[in-house]
């Protein structure tokens, strides 16, 4: 199963129906606090758990001791992207002045740059920001292009060696040290609290700067005074150990190429690459701790239970050895043990295909900032007889602002796909996802005459943006097709998750009458979604109940389907049970409001409880059964 979520059959027939050939719908999923993306997910920023023991990874913190409210602001003297010097004192005048430790490619420095040329512009010229860079991995040419890219205002200065980072006791990107008249410290933390790692609010609860700003500004102290910095690490300049056994030319860089690269790489999902050491070496802190909190590489299943070819987990020895390295000042080695850099398919991954259908006829405007509802295009492809599909894969025009697409099929009869299965969804596309490419013999149907619709998860950046996603098809003779694949359900809808409840179950059972092969299997809820298993309880009674699947931390930002390594056969009989946990507290950070009951729906505010799964009749041969009709 590909990655990403399909919708119940009459969400499909309300969006088809109301929408002609290349419209959205208005039906769309909501004002989503889950936007922060396909960028933050994609950059080692979401939330990740697995019961894998893993090697502990510290991370030194900056020799410099961190700056105390009250303490005067360190002297700097710093040049611009333009080569204009700058110092400290030219500030004096200020009644505020906003030091801000930002990163190129840091997501959440990306998300927060209009926010903070929102507040320069509404508290004028007695207030201002300044931008320092710390990272040794960012170039003056980077800089340049990140200014001329969001249109910052400030000055944005570089910190060579990370000596003025130090000074302020900084750690993170983005980090605000807020000054007063006095250029004493009046404020330390973060700018507010509507974005977090891979999770945000639908706007921000606690405006700590602005709110700093305007008692500054009025003479006074804020009443907050410091919150913590949630962002990407500092890239600093690392001591290294000249004799140390782990080394980036000769384990790490095939630790990245292996679970890495295929996402951080130029021009794919990520925001950074990982492919050269003077990038990777800069994010070796940021790394470590990903990996050590299990972060990255986005890999949810409990490793008890289920064996699945798409598995991208570390292996303890792995975690050890980036646990090491770091540790170790993160040196190079020798250049000469640098693998090959793996190749990967450009253009196409499935090949040529037979057909490119795009989800627009006209670029749709993704805004700088803000919540997108899901866009959902209908198009017609005009097919007059059925499509076998073997292979299909989605080519996001604009991976900057797109976290995912899906693409399903709507018969305007009704009928099912074939004999008793019936599917609508056809393939996805997202952060760590693979196209569809089916066994041969295996196929999936789109009946003639269907619409397809295209569901757009659009994620706002810090620049407006456009995009034209499409998918391809690669056909296959009806003759060569053994086996038609569809995606089923077991799901319930009969529920009401109480408020402020932190771990409300929530069951739904199938019984499979026919022998069954499972192919895949992907859990799906919303933003108050906890955990999700599938249990097989087999009517022989002789074998135990079986886990097929356990997520114990499901995570919204990561629509991942698990793939079998070898198809699962299920005996007839047999009973498979989904239970989900729910979080309605105040706990869960995504949480739109807890106060509030919550029933099944189509928005993100409302929760579904689903356990897809793609699934073959495990004694259907369609071309036995044709060659018997035609004798």
């Amino acid at each position: 199963m590909a990655v990403g979520w399909r919708w119940p059959s009459q969400t499909l027939a309300t969006i088809a129906n109301r929408n002609g050939p290349l419209q959205h719908s208005k039906l769309t999923t909501t004002k989503e606090q889950i936007t922060l993306n396909r960028i933050i997910t994609a950059v080692c920023l979401s939330m990740l758990f697995s019961l894998a023991a893993g090697a502990s990874m510290a991370i030194e913190q900056p020799d410099s001791k961190l700056l105390e409210i009250g303490q005067p602001m360190p002297a700097f003297e710093l040049q611009d992207f333009r080569g204009k010097t700058w110092n400290s004192e030219e500030f004096k005048s200020k009644k505020a002045v906003a030091i801000v430790f930002f990163g190129v490619e840091c997501p959440l420095v990306k998300l927060y740059v209009p926010r903070l040329a929102e507040l320069g512009k509404k508290y004028g010229k007695e207030f201002q920001i300044v931008g320092i860079n710390s990272n040794r991995h960012d170039s003056i040419t980077e800089i340049a292009n990140f200014a001329k890219r969001t249109g910052a205002k400030a000055p944005l200065l570089k910190d060579p060696a990370n000596r003025i980072a130090d000074a302020f006791g900084a750690s993170r990107t983005p980090e605000v040290f807020l000054f007063d008249s006095n250029q004493k410290l009046a404020y330390h933390g973060a700018i507010d609290d509507q974005y977090t790692y891979g999770q945000q609010r639908h706007k921000a609860k606690k405006n700590f700067l602005a709110d700093a700003v305007e008692a500054v500004l009025a003479g006074q102290q804020p009443e907050t005074q410091t919150t913590q910095s949630d962002g990407c690490i500092i890239g600093r300049i690392l001591k290294k150990q000249t004799n140390s056994p782990v080394t980036y030319a000769n384990q790490v860089s095939r630790i990245l190429n292996d679970h890495c690269v295929s996402c951080h790489r130029p021009g794919e999902v990520a925001p950074f690459s990982l492919t050269d050491y003077d990038e990777v070496v800069g994010w070796a802190e940021m790394i470590a701790e990903v990996v050590d909190e299990q972060r990255m590489p986005p890999w949810h299943a409990n490793p008890l239970h289920g064996k699945f070819k798409n598995d991208t987990s570390l292996s303890v020895e792995e975690k050890q050895t980036l646990s090491t390295w770091v540790e170790n000042g993160a040196p190079m080695g020798d250049t000469n043990d640098l693998p090959e850099p793996p190749k990967f398919v450009e253009g196409w991954r499935i090949g040529t295909p037979d057909v490119v259908i795009a989800a627009r006829n006209r670029p749709y405007h993704v805004p700088a900032t803000g919540v997108i509802d899901y866009q959902h295009f209908v198009v017609d492809p005009g097919f007059k007889e059925d499509k076998w599909i073997q292979a299909a894969e989605i080519r996001i025009g604009n991976r900057a602002v797109v976290h995912h697409v899906i693409v399903a099929v709507h018969d305007k009869n009704r009928k099912t796909v074939h004999g008793e299965i019936e599917s609508e969804w056809i393939t996805a596309a997202a952060p760590g996802s693979l196209p569809l490419s089916l066994p041969e013999g295996y196929a999936k149907v789109i009946p003639a005459g269907s619409k397809l619709i295209f569901q757009m998860h659009y994620t706002p950046n810090g620049t407006a943006q456009t995009d034209v996603s499409s998918v391809g098809f690669k056909f296959v003779d009806r003759e060569k097709v053994r086996k038609v694949v569809g995606t089923g359900q077991i799901r319930n809808k009969d529920f009401v998750i109480p408020e402020f409840k932190d771990n409300y179950p929530v069951a739904g059972k199938r019984r499979f009458y026919k022998d069954t092969l499972l192919l895949a299997l992907f859990p799906h809820m919303h933003l108050r979604g906890k955990s999700f298993r599938y249990t097989a309880y087999y009517q022989d009674k002789i074998r135990e109940p079986e886990i097929l699947l356990d997520i114990p931390r499901y995570d919204f930002n990561w629509q991942t389907g698990y793939q079998f390594e070898t198809p699962k056969l299920i005996p007839a009989g047999t009973v498979i049970e989904c239970v989900a946990h729910f979080d309605n507290s105040e706990k869960n950070f995504a949480n739109p409001n807890p106060a509030k009951a919550v029933r099944w729906g189509d928005q993100t505010w409302d929760e579904m409880m689903i356990g897809y799964y793609d699934m073959a009749l495990a004694d259907q041969d369609l071309i036995k059964e044709r060659s018997k009709s035609k004798k």
